[in-house]
C-alpha cells in the first residue's frame, strides 16, 4: 500500500510529515512525501530513507529575505502553490492509495486526490485557523473585518472569503481543466468536515476548540537517535547545564539583535548559554567560554540536558521541549505561537514573553519565573503525561482509510470510514484532567 504525504511549510510543517512516514513504513506501507525543495528537509528525509518530492518554492527563500513577507507576497504565493500542487501531486500520486496534506492552507491537493478517486485528509497541527464559535478567525492577508464586527460566526464567513480571495481563482482554474466542478468555498473544502489534529491532547485539548468533528491522533514525531557532537558534548560536560535559546524556521526581522539580548539575559541569571543559529542565524557575541553555538542537532536529546529552552513556540519545538520535561519561555512571533506560549504558561511549565521582540529586560524577566525548582517539578511532571504513538495512531487510521478505499467504502473526504469519537481509534484522553485552555489565549 502507498501514500502520499504532502505539505508547504517550516521545518514544522516537514518532519511530523516524516515522523508519519517513518510510522507508515513500520506498518508495511511505502509513504512518498512531498514538500518543499530546502535543502535541510533534503538532508532530513534522507536521513530515514523516505522518498521526497520537491514542491513549490523554497520556504526559506520566501521567509528570510529582508523583509517578513507582505500581503502582496501571499497573493503572489499563493496561487503559485495551487499550480505547484496540480503540477506536482498527479504524478507524485498516481496509483497511490491514499492522499494527505497540510501545512499552509493546501489548495488544490484535494482536487488531485478527488481527480485520482483516492480519500483524502487534512491533517493541523494547531486549531487555530478552524471554524469554531468559540473564538475569531486569525488575521489574513485581504479585506481586514470591521472593526465593530464582534459576531464570531460572521468573521468565520469573513476569513472563508478571504481565502477565496487568495485561492479560489487558481482553485477554480485548474479544477476546470481536470473536468472537476467548481468549488464554493476553498477553506472549508480544504479542511473537509472531519480534519486529524497531530497535537498532543494534554498541550492541546482539540475537541474543545472547534466546531468541527476532529481526529486528535498525538503529535506526529519523528525519532531521533543521533549522537550529540562531541564539541556539544564538551560544552555541557564542562559545567551546569546551559539555556538554550534558538528560534528555529524564525527569521526574526523585527528581532534583529536577539542573539546579544540572549545571551544578556541569559547571563543575568547566572547560566551559560547555548545559541541555536536557525533561520535567525544566531552566533556569538563575544570570546565568553560560558557560549556556544550549534546548527542542526538532536533536539530531543539535548532538550534533556538544558535548564530551560528559550523558542519561538512552534508546535514541534514545545512538544519536544515538553516532552523533554524543559522549563520553557516562548518568545511568540507568528502564527499559532502566541497560543502555544499561552499554552505553556497555564500548564505550569514556563513563561509565555509579552510580545515578539525581546529586550534584555524582559527577557530576564521572564527567564525568572521559568528557572526555578517549582517550574522545573512541574515541566518534568507535566512530561510524563505527553504521548509518543500519535505517528503511529495516524499510520493506522490511513492505512484503515486507505483499504476502505480500495474496497470502495470511501467517501473521498476520509469522512465515511472514521470512527465516531468514544470508539477504540487508538487514541486515549488526556491523563491531566484538570489541564483545560482557555480560549482566551486563541485571541492573543
Amino acid at each position: 500500500m502507498r501514500v502520499v504525504l504532502t505539505s508547504w511549510g517550516s521545518r514544522g510543517d516537514v518532519e511530523p510529515l516524516a515522523g508519519l512516514a517513518v510510522a507508515l513504513r513500520e506498518l508495511g506501507a511505502e509513504a512518498r512525501v512531498c514538500v518543499p525543495p530546502d535543502e535541510e528537509f533534503e538532508a532530513l528525509l534522507d536521513g530515514v530513507g523516505v522518498p521526497m518530492v520537491p514542491l513549490g518554492p523554497s520556504v526559506r527563500s520566501v521567509v528570510t529575505g529582508t523583509r517578513p513577507p507582505s500581503a502582496a507576497d501571499a497573493f503572489r504565493l499563493a496561487p503559485e502553490l495551487v499550480a505547484a500542487r496540480f503540477a506536482t501531486l498527479p504524478e507524485a500520486a498516481e496509483g497511490a492509495d491514499a492522499l494527505l496534506a497540510t501545512g499552509l492552507m493546501p489548495a488544490g491537493a484535494r482536487s488531485v486526490a478527488e481527480k485520482l478517486g483516492i480519500p483524502y485528509v487534512y491533517g493541523c497541527f494547531h486549531t487555530l485557523g478552524l471554524p469554531s464559535h468559540r473564538f475569531s478567525p486569525p488575521r489574513r492577508p485581504g479585506t481586514p473585518s470591521p472593526d465593530d464586527e464582534t459576531d464570531n460566526k460572521v468573521l468565520w464567513e469573513q476569513d472563508a472569503q478571504r481565502v477565496d480571495s487568495l485561492y479560489g481563482g487558481a482553485l477554480a482554474e485548474h479544477r476546470e481543466a481536470l473536468g472537476l466542478p467548481p468549488v464554493d468555498n476553498v477553506r472549508d473544502h480544504v479542511f473537509t468536515d472531519r480534519p486529524w489534529l497531530a497535537a498532543d491532547p494534554v498541550l492541546l485539548p482539540g475537541r474543545e476548540m472547534t466546531d468541527l468533528d476532529l481526529v486528535q491522533t498525538g503529535a506526529w514525531i519523528l525519532p531521533d537517535s543521533r549522537p550529540l557532537p562531541e564539541d556539544l558534548e564538551a560544552f555541557l560536560d564542562a559545567g551546569a547545564p546551559p539555556v538554550y535559546v534558538g528560534f528555529g524556521s524564525m527569521a526574526m526581522h523585527t528581532a534583529k539583535d536577539a542573539a546579544r539580548v540572549a545571551v544578556e539575559a541569559v547571563r543575568a541569571h547566572g547560566h551559560r548559554v547555548l545559541l541555536g543559529r536557525g533561520w535567525a542565524a544566531l552566533d556569538r557575541v563575544d570570546d565568553g567560554d560560558d557560549c556556544f553555538v550549534v546548527g542542526e542537532v538532536n533536539q530531543q536529546a539535548l532538550f534533556r540536558r538544558v535548564a530551560a529552552v528559550v523558542h519561538h513556540g512552534g508546535a514541534g519545538t514545545t512538544t519536544t521541549a515538553t516532552r523533554a520535561g524543559a522549563p520553557q519561555v516562548i518568545v511568540p512571533q507568528i502564527a499559532d505561537q502566541p497560543f502555544w506560549a499561552g499554552r505553556v504558561a497555564e500548564l505550569g511549565i514556563g513563561a509565555a514573553h509579552d510580545g515578539p521582540v525581546p529586550t534584555v529586560g524582559s527577557l530576564t524577566a521572564a527567564l525568572a519565573g521559568c528557572l526555578t525548582p517549582e517550574t522545573r517539578a512541574r515541566a518534568r511532571t507535566v512530561a510524563d503525561t505527553i504521548r509518543a504513538d500519535g505517528a503511529t495512531v495516524a499510520a493506522r487510521r490511513l492505512l484503515a482509510l486507505a483499504d476502505a478505499g480500495r474496497r470502495g467504502d470511501a467517501s473521498g473526504t476520509g469522512r465515511a470510514t472514521e470512527s465516531r469519537p468514544g470508539q477504540d481509534d487508538g487514541s486515549r484522553p488526556a491523563q491531566n484532567a484538570t489541564v483545560r485552555s482557555r480560549t482566551s489565549t486563541l485571541r492573543s
